[in-house]
């Protein structure tokens, strides 16, 4: 990236793709500075000039933010803007972190979107001209959450942009993002997070032991946010393994009575929690297929899951696991496109009954 920008060959659509909680915001961020830094140095910013704090305090004039945002009593139509305030703090104190910690800070259980009236903000903004720096930076914060009429109207402006101007798509799902989006950016694969500089951050943040972070470390499969949860021991974990464990033994029990109250109960949480709820649920399925088949070197499972796991795992089997995921990956999906939450994990639990028994 520090190439590209010696060689002036600055891509005016860059889309920075990879897994949740691994930094691509910071280092859209340290991007954008370097930019716009007046005294660029080998490997960064300076860091020191106006710009970089300006940058530092994510309060630059050129510098400007699309996320997604939730709908509230004070915010009817809700665009970017109107929670800077509180997206500057966040992301300053937390540095890491996902779409559902995003959500905790607006004190909101609904899905959140990059709504329609978002492409206006946006063209309002780019269309003027640069106040201090070279480049005018817009960052959009996972673009696959953006309302396709808002994604039609940002693609005209990706395939003419205004001189100076530079997209920074942020995104977890590169796949979710529109095709003809994709097709007009520069795709940037970011990798996951080395196992040893987590194990050396969840030393050096939490004090803990070396041992102990390594096996942390291993868990987040790269992801810093992920070690911090898991570090943290977040109620949200307890909670999911708690309705999956229930949800598996109803289902091999085929207790149809007690899976219908397993349903209502978990109708009641938002959906988002829910989409939580099915990849969290996704990947004990994957772990303990690998349990089943002795490869202990792939194994992510906290002591807790762990435990569970060598007693359940003989049931995910070559007969039932590809089944199993797919409908997990099903019943996401249906959820996405709102469908209704009962209905679906009504007809996940059913699935689960029969493909337990193979």
């Amino acid at each position: 990236m520090i190439r590209m920008v010696n060689e002036g060959r600055v891509s005016h659509a860059q889309m920075l793709a990879g897994p949740e909680g691994i930094g691509k915001l910071n280092l859209a961020l340290a991007f954008a500075q370097y930019l716009n830094c007046s005294d660029r140095q080998e490997d960064d910013s300076c860091g020191v000039c106006s710009s970089c704090t300006k940058y530092e305090k994510l309060v630059h004039p050129d510098l400007h933010f699309v996320f997604p945002v939730v709908k509230s009593p004070k915010h009817k139509n809700p665009v970017s803007d109107s929670y800077i305030a509180e997206w500057r703090q966040f992301v300053r104190e937390k540095k890491y972190f996902n779409l559902r910690q995003w959500y905790g800070k607006l004190e909101s259980d609904k899905q959140g979107l990059i709504y329609s009236q978002e492409s206006q903000e946006i063209i309002k903004k780019l269309s003027l001209k640069t106040f201090e720096a070279e480049f005018k930076v817009m960052i959009i914060w996972l673009p696959e959450k953006m309302h396709v009429s808002a994604a039609n109207k940002l693609l005209k402006l990706l395939e003419e942009p205004p001189q100076g101007t530079v997209f920074l798509l942020v995104s977890d799902d590169p796949s979710s993002v529109l095709g003809t989006i994709q097709s007009r950016s520069q795709l940037l694969k970011i990798p996951r997070i080395d196992g040893a500089a987590i194990s050396k951050a969840l030393v050096d943040e939490y004090s803990i032991d070396a041992t102990e972070a390594e096996r942390f470390a291993k868990l987040a499969s790269g992801s810093f946010v992920a070690a911090q949860e898991i570090v943290d021991q977040s109620d949200e974990r307890a909670f999911f393994f708690d309705r999956f464990v229930n949800l598996m033994r109803q289902a091999y029990a085929r207790k149809l009575f007690d899976l219908i109250d397993w349903c209502d109960e978990m109708n009641s949480q938002p959906k988002e929690r829910l989409k939580n709820f099915l990849e969290f649920s996704l990947r004990l399925v994957r772990e303990n297929f690998m349990m089943n088949i002795q490869e202990e070197e792939l194994l992510y499972l906290t002591p807790e899951e762990e435990n569970f796991s060598t007693r359940f795992s003989p049931f995910i089997n070559d007969n039932n696991v590809l089944e199993l995921s797919e409908e997990f990956s099903l019943a996401h999906s249906h959820l996405e496109q709102n469908g209704n939450a009962r209905i679906i994990l009504m007809d996940l639990c059913l699935k689960v009954i029969i493909l337990l028994k193979q």
